[in-house]
């Protein structure tokens, strides 16, 4: 115990201090407590202890305790003095930092390069895994160019007479495509020469991407050739061995140059007028295209170089239609081009069925990109990088109009198809449209996930669909002509050089059986002329009905799909015919059904 009063010490803070009590003046002096009765009767505080200040420190340090008598507590503790810093108010102590509008910046890197070059060899594996995984044997079109393209390798090396005139109905030239793919399938056979356009067609995707992104971002161009790896036309077209991917593929490459040559001289940009014609001598109906790369001429170097963007694009123009003057009059190509593109006949296909196919084919994509073209009008910028609000922007009216060219170069083919009213190589085509239109669906495509990549399910969910799509329609695509093996085998011991024949599909045995016979013993059911020995002549059905009943084919090969109507004029001239018997009965199952190869064989 204290020897001294018994007393308690207020201190600073205490909870049992009086409320109104004051501890020091501003001089820091303490005052003098005042006399109650309260405090004298329990509380014995006296002049003594105010008049040693001294005292007050030294019991400033030790443990003050309650009072004896009626309050017989434990001891407590005087509550301690804590300083606070004072923190101006102008001042936050925490700053948080601004968040980006978007998380893609634009300035180049090599970080950035690599990962979207790595992400685009992902979407190519993708593409070529899905043509890879398509099966049969070769179609009726690919017999028909692999087997010219050899008769004019034999012609080349020597001397060979050609057994057709190709140039008069193949719509493209008969001395490009099918003379290359002739040499890979001489090495490689049909895989190789639908490796070839393989090749073709990835080597399309990446030109995509490379001048998608020089007209918007990564982001778009990823998203654009994400889309189109994976469409029918594109997966089919990549194990086809036709002339179609190579066609694209120099479209691309011309489209290429154009967008690449955007800063150069203006002369610069004839580099791709030879591409451009190459493209129209592979395939006749890529002349349709042309226009569309001839005004992306003017419209991609219009922000950098203003008026004389019309310079260059007359100049491509002009280089283009000189050089496409001079292919046309100096070769024998005219009667090709008129059969086949602009003299085409007129088919019998509805309005309501090629829309229907055309959408099927193509119709989420080409709503993306009305979507992306749409929403580039409304807002220039790309949004995937803070950097875009400073670039310049050439005006609304510069981004409809390059809009309108994208996206509408995609109705093109299937508008001039509703015209002709035939189906017959749309899917095709359907592809070659979607090439120009891909950059705006990739832009569709961004603005519809998002900065950030706030909403990826829903571009997730289109690309997904598309791809489903594409599988589903490719498979159908390889599955609606007959497997010819079994057909080949029963009729190879049969087929010599001298010989006259009849078929569905002439060109499958005619490439099959190249080294055993000739294009010109075979002969079709679209269409025939007949002589007899009495010198009568024959034309139409009863030219088949004549020349069955003569004997004049030494095999006759049937598959019921080609053309059924003649299919069955030329079984009834069979029947009770002393010159034939049945060799053969194939049944096969394709994707409209069961069907099955008739082949009957000259007895005498």
């Amino acid at each position: 115990m204290n020897s001294g009063h018994d007393h308690y010490t207020p201190q600073p803070y205490d909870p049992y201090a009086e409320d109104d009590f004051t501890w020091s003046h501003s001089d820091g002096q303490a005052p003098r407590a005042p006399q109650t009765p309260q405090a004298q009767e329990g509380y014995e505080y006296d002049d003594q202890y105010y008049a040693h200040p001294q005292q007050h420190e030294q019991y400033a340090g030790a443990v003050p305790q309650q009072p004896h008598g009626q309050h017989e507590d434990q001891p407590t503790y005087a509550l301690r003095t804590v300083q606070y810093q004072q923190v101006p108010d102008d001042e936050p102590g925490y700053h948080i930092p601004e968040t980006p509008e978007a998380g893609w910046d634009m300035a180049a890197s090599r970080r950035r390069a690599w990962v979207s070059r790595a992400v685009l060899l992902c979407i190519m594996a993708v593409q070529a895994a899905l043509s890879l995984r398509l099966s049969n044997t070769a179609f009726q079109d690919e017999a028909l160019y692999l087997a010219a393209g050899h008769a004019q390798l034999d012609h080349l090396l020597g001397g060979t007479e050609l057994p057709r005139d190709y140039a008069a109905y193949f719509s493209g030239s008969p001395q490009l495509y099918p003379l290359l793919a002739a040499i890979v399938d001489a090495k490689f056979g049909l895989a190789g020469a639908r490796t070839l356009s393989l090749f073709f067609m990835l080597c399309t995707t990446g030109l995509l991407y490379s001048f998608s992104r020089r007209l918007f971002n990564e982001r778009a161009a990823l998203a654009a050739a994400a889309l189109f790896a994976v469409l029918q036309s594109t997966v089919v077209m990549g194990y086809f061995a036709t002339y179609d991917a190579a066609a694209v593929f120099l479209l691309a490459l011309t489209t290429w140059i154009v967008v690449r040559t955007d800063r150069a001289p203006v002369i610069a940009v004839l580099l791709a007028a030879p591409v451009g014609v190459l493209a129209v001598g592979v395939k006749y109906a890529s002349a349709l295209y042309l226009p569309t790369i001839v005004v992306l001429a003017l419209l991609t170097a219009w922000p950098h170089k203003g008026g004389k963007a019309f310079v260059r694009m007359v100049v491509l123009a002009l280089g283009i239609g000189g050089l496409l003057a001079a292919g046309m009059y100096t070769t024998d190509l005219m009667a090709g081009v008129r059969q086949t593109t602009t003299d085409r006949p007129h088919g019998t296909d509805s309005v309501e069925f090629l829309l229907e196919q055309t959408a099927k084919w193509g119709g989420l994509m080409f709503l993306a990109a009305v979507g992306g073209a749409i929403s580039y009008v409304r807002r220039s910028r790309m949004n995937e990088s803070p950097l875009a609000l400073r670039l310049g922007s050439p005006g609304w009216r510069w981004r409809a109009l390059l809009g309108l060219v994208l996206c509408g170069t995609a109705v093109l083919a299937p508008a001039y198809q509703i015209h002709l009213g035939t189906v017959v190589s749309l899917f095709k085509h359907v592809g070659f449209g979607l090439l120009f239109a891909a950059p705006m669906a990739g832009v569709g495509v961004t603005r519809l996930v998002g900065a950030h990549f706030r909403y990826p399910q829903l571009g997730i969910m289109l690309w997904t669909a598309v791809l489903c799509l594409g599988i589903q329609q490719a498979d159908w695509r390889f599955d609606i002509w007959p497997n010819s093996t079994k057909m080949i085998n029963a009729i190879e011991s049969h087929v010599d050089s001298k010989g006259a024949y009849l078929a569905s599909t002439p060109e499958v045995p005619v490439y099959y059986l190249y080294d055993k016979s000739s294009h010109s013993q075979w002969h079709s059911l679209f269409g025939m002329e007949y002589k007899d020995a009495k010198g009568k002549y024959y034309g139409g059905d009863e030219a088949y009905k004549a020349a069955v009943k003569a004997g004049k084919f030494d095999l006759i090969v049937l598959d019921g799909l080609t053309n059924p109507r003649v299919d069955d004029i030329v079984a009834a001239a069979t029947k009770g015919n002393s010159h034939y018997r049945l060799l053969a009965e194939i049944p096969f199952r394709n994707a409209n059904g069961t069907s099955e190869y008739r082949i009957w064989i000259k007895t005498s």
